[in-house]
């Protein structure tokens, strides 16, 4: 179906503006399909021609004020609605498709107990999978919602309920202005959990097999949602502007969460049924800080078009992050924010497939879809991080609260931001724009220095990199620290001017002062790769330990983790500052986020003996961690996770899985069974009548995916050809089931037995991403790369792959950064090939 192009989305604007949508669903029969009622009140200019979206499985009917229209006029999702002139109004009744792929209304039934459960999805261009809709972001429009559904169902929507004049049906008030893709509902059995803030209603949903849980963790949920709604409260001079606040953990859900105002919707694995670490908490707290962000950036004021995504992201990223720290008990947000989702924006920013994070032109509605990554979120938010380091928090959020009185329910551009931002700060942004938001590319920050005969420095420099691909220098407000092996010694605040200093800035006042290691933008207050000075490196080991500042730990770690990414240090460096500094780390998200950001790196970047001996170096890393970790903590279970996975033999996972020599404290409990019971699949120390045993003592959505990543890792040819039939061609499994099969058929340990299956990889993908929509259709693309295929045959396979012209934008993508990250681990097999 064609994908709304942005010339097309410019005109309809011109030619229309919607004044309101009515919808009527009935959601009551057990088939694939529902109905869907539409009426739609808008005006337009004389003579004006359009069309109305919709992707029905059968159109029954179309009227046009007093005129039936040919219901045959419908080509692919487009409705053509000729002659307008003044104000129409425009029926249309469907049968839609439920789906299972996470968009339009997804339908999954729980097997845990067999109920049925709804959602709604419009994200970015889905609404019209559920009702006519003219779906762009800039055509707002209230939304008046009806639904008639089985009477032992609760339904709930954007808006709150005015009526339900009958067992099963359900009317809601009108919503203010919204964007078509922020429309959702929920429907079926779910189990709510209600209270109260501030004037707001608030309430917790989800499907009620996961109801105990939900009600272990309520308190903690509702804790932190009152305390990010008064921490918003006092940051922006408008309040909540949506009424009531719902928050619904929905099953198969494709993102993290959506911020669909007056019902944010969330995956459902944020309602725990096993132990979790405090970063996974410390997670589901900034997640739901993004959404309600969102609820100013994107809701309240929505962008015109995609090219402006980061108005949404970028904000809801840094917001998120920022008033999780600052309001509730996660306080090291922005230490996982340094370590974890800024590495996730360099290594967007540095494949062939980066972008401004203000793209000037983002020509439809699929390709915007590709744009949803670590630029739009890591680095937009860390570039505001610098704005507010370089104007002062009181400009940036005057500037902010003039936006929002300005372009209150309506739509805004980066220059109408731009705009409030520099009548608050009496200077011009142009410039910095221009630098920041307009061009793609990451500058290096890497530290020189001498040092004298008596140990003190008699020079000290920054000097700033650019890639060739992207030569561009930015100003960064920067602090750079100088730590000694017992914590800060110092710092000094710079400005670091391209211009003025040719992109090399001498640090004068360190001359003379005793060396040490020298942290190039500690505080993490701007968005740029780290390297320290050659004298600083082997400091580090020492250093660690003894910092008491998670956020530089964080940042030390994340520096050394980037240099071997880039080939610029060896694996082994890394895995040796593990072994050696790991063990004394006390902060779970930095245990957590070193040892999963490393394994990729060990498991492409070496092979072999190489890479047995590291994964014993980490497993003895990780035992010392479990020795002296709280039983029952967070860094017990992070190491004990990391423990499994680095088991090369079947003893220990075996050991655990029957219950023998479990550390004391650690729950073995449903996902831990999982993980150990996929380690020695992987091993080939258990198979399918293990596997099936586990998935009937665990009935549940989780466990079906749980079974599904399981069969996928058999080391078993016949399983291997049924799991890749699943990624190919496997229409009717849902998104999860197929994304789980396609993260684990990968093995390193089985790079034999897959190998036939990397040529058909880039034979049959093109013709499989065709079988799903959108998100879906990139992930399981990425997911079912050959990503341990580390050979120059491979890349050659995806070069060629990506010379053909017909393939979707999701797959193009997904191929580009993994044949990028395929070049960097040949890149630093080829460099270290002879250590």
């Amino acid at each position: 179906m064609p994908s709304l192009s942005r010339a097309e989305a410019v005109a309809r604007r011109a030619a229309i503006s919607v004044e309101s949508y009515l919808v009527d669903l009935d959601l009551t029969g057990d088939g694939p399909h529902f109905r869907s009622r539409t009426e739609i009140h808008f005006t337009a200019v004389p003579g004006a021609e359009t069309f109305v979206e919709l992707k029905p499985a059968r159109l029954l009917a179309v009227r046009l004020d007093d005129r039936d229209l040919d219901i045959a006029g419908l080509d692919e999702n487009r409705l053509p609605l000729t002659g307008l002139d003044g104000r129409h109004t425009l029926h249309v009744e469907a049968e839609m498709a439920y789906s299972r792929t996470g968009e339009g209304i997804h339908r999954f039934v729980d097997p845990a107990d067999g109920e049925t459960y709804l959602y709604a999805m419009s994200f970015l261009d889905e609404a019209q999978r559920i009702f006519a809709a003219f779906d762009q972001p800039d055509l707002k429009a209230p939304v008046t919602l009806s639904v008639t559904a089985p009477p032992e169902w609760t339904v709930a929507a954007n808006a709150s309920v005015a009526a339900e004049p009958a067992p099963g049906r359900w009317e809601f008030v009108p919503t203010p202005p919204l964007a078509t893709y922020l429309v959702t509902l929920i429907a079926g059995p779910y189990h709510v959990r209600r209270d109260s803030h501030d004037g707001i209603p608030l309430a917790l949903y989800c499907r009620r097999s996961l109801a105990a849980h939900l009600d272990a963790d309520a308190e903690e949920i509702f804790t932190v949602t009152r305390q990010c709604f008064d921490r918003f409260h006092e940051l922006f001079a408008e309040r909540y502007p949506f009424g009531k606040y719902d928050q619904a953990f929905v099953p198969e859900f494709n993102a993290g969460a959506m911020e669909n105002p007056g019902l944010v919707t969330f995956r459902d694995d944020l309602v725990f049924r096993s132990a979790v670490t405090e970063s996974q908490r410390e997670l589901r707290a900034t997640t739901i800080a993004h959404e309600m962000a969102h609820m100013w950036f994107g809701d309240l004021v929505t962008m015109r078009w995609w090219d402006d995504l980061w108005l949404n992201e970028s904000f809801a990223e840094y917001l998120g992050t920022r008033v999780t720290a600052e309001a509730t008990r996660f306080d090291q947000a922005w230490t996982t924010f340094a370590l974890r989702r800024k590495a996730w924006g360099y290594a967007a920013d540095q494949r062939p497939s980066t972008h401004p994070v203000a793209p000037a032109e983002v020509t439809d509605a699929a390709q915007a879809l590709t744009n949803f990554d670590g630029i739009s979120y890591a680095k937009g938010a860390a570039v505001l991080r610098q704005l507010v380091a370089w104007l002062g928090d009181e400009v940036f959020l005057a500037g902010l609260n003039a936006h929002f009185a300005a372009h209150r329910f309506g739509n805004a551009s980066l220059a109408d931001l731009l705009s409030s931002l520099a009548a608050a700060a009496g200077r011009d942004l142009d410039d910095w724009a221009q630098l920041w938001l307009r061009q793609a590319g990451v500058n290096t920050l890497r530290v020189e220095s001498v040092v004298d005969a008596q140990g003190r420095y008699e020079e000290v420099a920054i000097v700033q990199s650019a890639p060739a691909a992207h030569p561009v220098l930015r100003p960064h407000r920067v602090l750079l620290g100088r730590y000694g092996v017992q914590g800060r010694a110092g710092g000094v605040e710079l400005d670091l001017d391209p211009e003025r200093d040719g992109g090399r800035t001498v640090v004068a006042e360190l001359t003379g002062e005793p060396a040490s290691v020298l942290l190039a933008n500690d505080g993490d207050l701007t968005f740029a790769k780290l390297r320290l000075d050659p004298r600083s490196v082997p400091a580090v080991r020492e250093l660690l330990p003894s910092t008491p500042d998670p956020l530089v730990r964080g940042l030390l770690w994340g520096e050394m983790l980037d240099a071997v990414t880039d080939a610029e240090r060896p694996v082994e460096d890394l895995v040796q500052l593990i072994a050696a500094a790991l063990p004394a780390e006390r902060e779970v998200i930095i245990v957590e986020d070193v040892l999963t950001m490393s394994r990729p790196l060990v498991d492409r970047y070496l092979a072999g003996p190489a890479r047995h001996e590291a994964l014993g170096m980490i497993s003895a890393a990780c035992r010392r961690l479990l020795l002296a970790a709280e039983p029952g903590g967070s860094i017990q279970l992070a190491a004990a996770r990391a423990l499994i996975g680095a088991a090369t033999e079947p003893e220990l996972p075996a050991g655990w899985l029957s219950g023998a020599e479990v550390p004391a404290g650690l729950a073995v409990d449903a996902d831990l069974r999982w993980l150990l019971l996929r380690r020695l699949v992987v091993l080939g120390a258990a198979g399918e009548a293990q596997i099936e045993a586990e998935a009937r003592a665990d009935r549940s959505a989780t466990g079906e995916q749980w079974a599904a990543r399981c069969r996928a890792a058999l080391p078993d040819p016949a399983a291997k050809a049924a799991a890749w039939e699943i990624i190919v061609r496997g229409a009717e499994h849902s998104n999860r089931i197929v994304e789980a099969t396609a993260g684990d058929f990968w093995q390193p340990e089985q790079a034999e037995l897959t190998a036939g299956y990397v040529p058909r990889y880039f034979v049959e993908q093109p013709a499989a991403a065709l079988l799903r929509p959108g998100w879906t259709a990139e992930r399981i693309a990425s997911d079912a790369f050959p990503r341990y295929a580390v050979d120059p045959v491979t890349r050659e396979l995806a070069a060629k792959l990506l010379g053909r012209d017909d393939l979707v934008p999701g797959l193009r993508r997904a191929v580009v950064d993994a044949a990028d990250d395929l070049a960097r681990a040949l890149a630093a097999r080829q460099r270290y090939a002879a250590q």
